[in-house]
């Protein structure tokens, strides 16, 4: 009897396990529970908001308050610096080395979350995804839904002891120039999640130099248009959005946008929409436009 009911909760706890596992997205109270376990180590992943003068001083604002325990994922320092294209994936063996010296193990719960909105977390929780960990999460709402619950906040710098990353680099999950030029002769589903005015080409690209426009075959999906009162629209209401825009989930998609950030928010939707094969084109239009042999289309 007691071996039947050591299998009965150990099989609970593995479904209890995969249901949470299905869905990348948890809440306030959920972290809070688990504040202090050292399996967990949550990020502050917030990039500063594209086109405000003066920058945002992102690092500036974690400093000032956080998530206790949380630290910072700086997206642009960990990024491939000898690129001109902004934010690229570094090397598997450089994500290893800076996960490990900021105390990040491949084997623990990851929890992101950004100082507000919905923008730049996802694209850490790509990244650690595309680079082998097993359990990363997002907090739904941010910080905000955080201060709202009336959940403590903490200041100043923390310092996690270091540990182990082991990079498994997930090489289905990244597109390239090459790759996405064949997606668009085999008219295969790329979302891009820039604004509709920089898809049609009436409105200019944010990087000068660059021109706007679209790929040919390219779906316009707004990264905003997935996001509700700070958060990710539901699961249904994803689903009800891409089924709208012509999308169908069951087949293979990739992601773009203007430096491969936003278009990790559609690549979280299609996740909590369960799609079955997404894709992100790391370059995405900064290489993609500045491309000679790249063909930009206009909407009229």
């Amino acid at each position: 009897m007691r071996l039947v009911k050591l299998f009965f909760h150990l099989s609970y706890r593995d479904c209890e396990r995969k249901q949470v596992m299905t869905n990348p997205l948890v809440t306030p109270s959920w972290l809070a529970q688990r504040i202090g376990d050292p399996s967990i180590v949550i990020l502050d992943a917030t990039l500063p908001p594209v086109g405000v003068t003066p920058p945002v001083d992102t690092h500036a604002r974690y400093v000032a308050q956080h998530i206790p325990g949380a630290i910072f994922f700086d997206i642009d320092q960990l990024s491939e610096h000898s690129t001109h294209l902004p934010h690229m994936l570094p090397t598997p063996e450089a994500f290893s080395r800076s996960m490990s010296a900021l105390g990040v193990g491949d084997q623990m719960r990851i929890v992101v979350y950004e100082q507000e909105g919905v923008f730049s977390a996802p694209r850490a929780w790509w990244m650690l995804r595309t680079f082998g960990a097993q359990d990363v999460r997002i907090l739904d709402g941010g910080l905000p839904a955080w201060i709202e619950a009336g959940l403590p906040m903490n200041a100043g710098y923390v310092d996690r002891a270091p540990s182990t990353f082991r990079s498994k680099f997930h090489r289905d999950a990244v597109k390239n120039f090459a790759e996405i030029q064949q997606m668009i002769a085999k008219h295969e589903q790329i979302l891009d999640a820039r604004s509709s005015g920089r898809f049609t080409g009436v409105l200019p690209e944010p990087r000068p130099g660059i021109n706007s426009g679209h790929m040919p075959g390219a779906i316009n999906t707004p990264f905003t248009d997935l996001v509700e009162d700070g958060r990710l629209k539901t699961a249904e209401k994803l689903r009800e959005y891409f089924t709208a825009k012509g999308v169908n989930l069951a087949q293979p998609i990739t992601t773009t946008c203007g430096s491969g950030v936003t278009a990790a928010v559609i690549a979280l939707g299609l996740e909590v929409a369960k799609a079955k094969h997404v894709s992100l084109y790391d370059g995405s239009w900064a290489e993609y436009a500045q491309r000679p042999e790249a063909v930009v289309e206009k909407t009229k």
